[in-house]
């Protein structure tokens, strides 16, 4: 069968790939721990799974929920952004409800791009930025994000006719895959640039209240004049544990936002009401529970850190996100495609699954990310498993 020319030269999602040789290890009956994916194993609030079943049990709630969402929802969105981040949000011009922030991303893609036209993309980074470019026929620039640097990119080193060229840039704090945070200072630097280069600026939040240590990731649109130039993507994935629920949104820039609405109009038929609703009561969650959900995390964060450093793998301790960026032990390092090979050998004769650098760009090479999102005593395990490996 003809496939299309788009599809030519698009290799399949690297964790589509990685899932078989997942499903190939637990078919030679391995007790396979997943710490590559960031897939939350805790459960959302016990009043947001309610108040699905509540609406679900309504006759009327079946139906087509319409194409940008509920207004309750976007005024509820509009108001968690005043209350997290001081921002005032039109809900009616500013607010588009996502089915998951992932369709949002590949469908601005869609939206704003042509064939040739140029993507700025970061070096790490979540692979659906370049993937939705090239779905639309661009072109990506890669932008490196050194740990010198602190996964911070340096824009005045893109060079002058690339950033001419372009009309996207992806940004992603705290990011994946590297844990990095970014302060409000660089944020502002990256809404000069794209101002300066007549940019629209996409910036990823997804892990924005996954956070440790009292850290407080900003919004870009805390930036004066960002919602010119800037589209935020956020989600209820990470932060209520809702990440197989499919509901995020795109919030900033009004013109943006209706072309993706424009797109999803054609596309999709919105979003399941009873997750509109449970949504819509997630937002009003007492922070009490996100924090104790961290705490979780960052109880798990200490385990990976000092079973990946008994392994001899260096990794520093994030602020942010569900992640850790680990080096490879050095004896893997001088081999070919040393990420997918060590985390395949892992995988193969540990059954502890974690995600290779390099399925996030050339420059995550040499790393893997390994994940908090299983039960505890399994990371504890997996540490275990991970530290005879390495050590062997």
């Amino acid at each position: 069968m003809k496939r299309a020319d788009r599809l030519r030269d698009m290799p399949p999602h690297p964790f589509a790939r990685w899932a078989r040789h997942v499903e190939a290890a637990r078919g030679r009956g391995l007790d396979v721990i997943r710490l590559d994916m960031g897939n939350p194993d805790l459960p959302p609030p016990e009043e947001v799974v309610e108040a699905l079943a509540e609406s679900a049990r309504q006759p009327n709630h079946h139906g087509y929920p319409g194409y940008r969402g509920l207004l309750h929802l976007r005024q509820a969105i509009a108001e968690y952004y005043h209350r997290r981040f001081d921002i005032s949000l039109d809900p009616d011009t500013q607010v588009v409800p996502l089915i998951g922030s992932k369709e949002g991303i590949v469908n601005l893609a869609l939206s704003y791009l042509d064939p040739g036209d140029l993507v700025l993309v970061p070096d790490p980074g979540y692979a659906s930025y370049t993937m939705g470019a090239a779905l639309a026929g661009a072109q990506v620039h890669r932008f490196p994000l050194r740990p010198e640097q602190g996964f911070l990119p340096d824009l005045s080193a893109i060079p002058a006719d690339v950033a001419g060229r372009a009309v996207m840039i992806w940004l992603n704090y705290p990011n994946n895959p590297t844990g990095a945070t970014a302060e409000l200072g660089f944020l502002a630097e990256a809404v000069e640039f794209s101002q300066r280069h007549n940019l629209l600026l996409c910036h990823d939040a997804p892990y924005c209240d996954v956070t440790y240590d009292g850290y407080l990731a900003p919004s870009v649109l805390q930036v004066p004049g960002a919602s010119e130039v800037a589209v935020e993507f956020n989600s209820l994935s990470k932060t209520w544990n809702m990440a197989g629920w499919r509901i995020g949104m795109a919030v900033g820039n009004a013109a943006a936002l209706a072309a993706l609405a424009q797109v999803k109009s054609n596309t999709d038929s919105g979003i399941f009401r009873p997750v509109q609703e449970a949504a819509v009561r997630a937002f009003s969650t007492v922070p009490e529970w996100t924090a104790a959900r961290n705490q979780v995390y960052q109880e798990r964060m200490g385990i990976l850190l000092e079973g990946l450093e008994a392994a001899g793998m260096e990794a520093s301790r994030p602020r942010a996100t569900l992640y850790v960026w680990a080096q490879l032990p050095r004896r893997w390092t001088a081999s070919e495609r040393p990420s997918e090979r060590f985390a395949l050998a892992l995988l193969e004769e540990t059954g502890v699954a974690v995600a290779p650098g390099s399925f996030f760009g050339p420059a995550g090479e040499g790393y893997v990310r390994v994940s908090v999102t299983s039960p505890t005593e399994r990371i504890r395990e997996g540490m275990k498993r991970s530290e005879e490996f390495g050590l062997g």
